[in-house]
């Protein structure tokens, strides 16, 4: 006999799916939902624990079950890709908003991660991405000088990959890429509507140029409902 709360599970599903339950809209509460399905509270929580891990809802401490928007940017994991170039492909015009722009020498773990020297000068670009009217994306971008001597507000609000390559005869040819899963800092709270999202997807990039050289040290720090990130596989013959 099929579980009550599987059925439960899959008639909400159906609602979410056919668009009578809307995007970011709140389903009913627990105790209403124990009336309107004639169930157990425990059942009732079997169902939106289900709901969350099939990623159709987000629990938010407070409010109660929030229905996500199941339509997701793809995002190219193996791919090397500028903002700019990924937003051509999206239906809805994003927004790059820079929030800080400098030039200093690095410190400890930039000039770490960048493999620099004492004295050497590097770019720290912040900049958020606005999509349908909602932040969505922080990046922070650390670009070493002796590579990237010129940078302006224009630049990084457009593409800087594009003045790179076009304006500079950069080649930018690989990146070693991290993906994990981080509790938000005070600026992600500060520069991102994480709508009360408890995470955020972090992508650490060390970004390089056809000589092997490391030029770019990148974090784009993502907010989990918005973003689907793609790979191709294809498994050696042995």
């Amino acid at each position: 006999m099929k579980k009550k709360y599987l059925d439960i599970c899959q008639s909400i599903t159906e609602q979410i799916r056919s668009g009578r339950i809307k995007p970011e809209t709140y389903l009913p509460s627990e105790n209403e939902m124990v009336k309107e399905y004639q169930a157990s509270r425990e059942t009732i929580r079997k169902a939106l624990n289900l709901l969350a891990q099939n990623g159709y809802i987000q629990k938010i401490r407070g409010k109660g079950s929030m229905v996500l928007n199941t339509s997701k940017f793809d995002f190219p994991v193996s791919g090397l890709v500028s903002f700019k170039e990924l937003a051509g492909k999206m239906s809805e015009p994003p927004q790059t908003i820079l929030n800080g722009l400098s030039l200093g020498e690095a410190g400890g773990f930039i000039k770490k991660e960048l493999q620099l020297e004492e004295g050497d000068l590097v770019w720290d670009v912040l900049r958020t991405r606005k999509m349908g009217g909602e932040r969505i994306i922080l990046d922070r971008d650390f670009l070493a000088e002796k590579h990237v001597p010129h940078l302006t507000g224009d630049i990084c609000r457009d593409s800087i990959y594009q003045y790179l390559e076009k304006e500079l005869n950069l080649n930018i040819s690989f990146a070693k890429k991290e993906i994990i899963v981080e509790e938000p800092t005070d600026e992600d709270r500060s520069l991102l509507d994480l709508d009360g999202f408890q995470n955020v997807v972090v992508i650490r990039s060390h970004v390089y140029l056809n000589d092997a050289s490391l030029f770019q040290f990148t974090e784009s720090r993502h907010r989990p409902d918005k973003f689907r990130f793609t790979d191709f596989a294809r498994r050696a013959l042995h």
